[in-house]
């Protein structure tokens, strides 16, 4: 048995948002995006329910350019990487915590068709 344990996530899902690369100080880029998921299941009443979750991703460099350059709010995406959580405080002295999804690997899926409407 491999006694390495893997930190290791796989989603499929839509982008929410347009993407946007910012420059960190160290002059390298980032791109943030949340990354929606659904799963539609049946309640106890034979009632469909959806619910979506939402997943911050977070991508580092070069890597970072050539997604916000493929990618637009609706956009389909299959993703790879690793959770890292995160704690921080806040200007008011407020602890926080996060968890963020860091890219290491992806693939686009087909556009929504609505997607492809807006970009016509």
């Amino acid at each position: 048995m491999n006694t390495s344990m893997k930190n290791k996530v796989q989603l499929i899902g839509h982008v929410g948002q347009d993407p946007e690369v910012k420059q960190v100080g160290n002059g390298q880029q980032l791109l943030r995006i949340n990354l929606a998921t659904n799963e539609r299941f049946r309640t106890g009443e034979g009632e469909w329910k959806e619910d979506t979750q939402w997943h911050p991703v977070v991508v580092w460099g070069k890597q970072a350019e050539r997604l916000a350059q493929s990618i637009r709010k609706g956009s389909g995406l299959v993703i790879e990487g690793r959770l890292v959580h995160r704690r921080y405080e806040t200007k008011e002295g407020e602890k926080r915590y996060s968890t963020e999804v860091v890219l290491s690997d992806y693939h686009l899926l087909a556009a929504k068709p609505e997607v492809v409407a807006e970009m016509v």
